[in-house]
């Protein structure tokens, strides 16, 4: 389960920015898709019990904020993904501190690169 007030925080800084975005359940939490490209989500840290924001500010950003009070790497399974980061929610209380990782996340989206499609299994009956 992820912080249903958190997602509505989110969903209201898309809004105001006029984004073209989704929100996708996935990964046990809540992405945010913005030109069909991972942006930013929500992620329930089951050693800290509470929610993180997770944000994809790309490499330059990542390298200008990881020393910034609330902010880690990201890494599942031990395995730290560059330009992605884990923001705790001391980080993010005020609407301003979210709003500065979400802009983050919107800098950084038309360079991203879009995950590949996978294909769709096909049932031949075997």
């Amino acid at each position: 389960m992820y912080d249903e007030y958190l997602a509505e925080r989110i969903s209201r800084f898309f809004d105001e920015k006029k984004a073209n975005y989704f929100a996708k359940k996935m990964m046990g939490g809540l992405c945010f898709m913005v030109n069909d490209k991972m942006a930013c989500g929500i992620h329930f840290d089951k050693k800290k019990e509470t929610d993180l924001l997770m944000a994809r500010i790309g490499e330059t950003a990542h390298d200008d904020n990881i020393s910034k009070s609330g902010c880690h790497p990201m890494d599942f399974a031990g395995r730290p993904m560059r330009g992605y980061v884990f923001v705790t929610p001391d980080a993010f209380d005020s609407d301003d501190e979210l709003y500065y990782w979400l802009q983050l996340c919107l800098d950084f989206n038309p360079i991203a690169k879009m995950s590949a499609k996978r294909k769709k299994k096909i049932d031949l009956g075997k």
